[in-house]
């Protein structure tokens, strides 16, 4: 029992820790999960298209008045 309860903790820690771009797919999901992994709020989010692929940048204000940009794949696939 205790090594399970310990397995889950570990595996909670791992989820926790891996970048915005392993779960997001929409730019509001997207915006969403990098505003709250950098405790920070959106100013403002917009897809970037470049050939095949497209890349949601998303500018953040954190809690120190820094304006960080942080670009995310977007892993959805459009049928066309």
């Amino acid at each position: 029992m205790r090594q399970r309860r310990l397995k889950i903790v570990c595996l909670a820690l791992l989820v926790s820790l891996m970048p915005v771009s392993a779960f997001a797919v929409k730019l509001e999901e997207a915006a969403k999960q990098a505003a709250r992994q950098n405790d920070a709020k959106v100013l403002s989010a917009r897809t970037i298209k470049q050939g095949n692929s497209q890349t949601h940048e998303i500018k953040l204000l954190t809690k120190k008045g820094v304006v960080k940009t942080v670009r995310v794949p977007d892993k959805s696939k459009k049928k066309k």
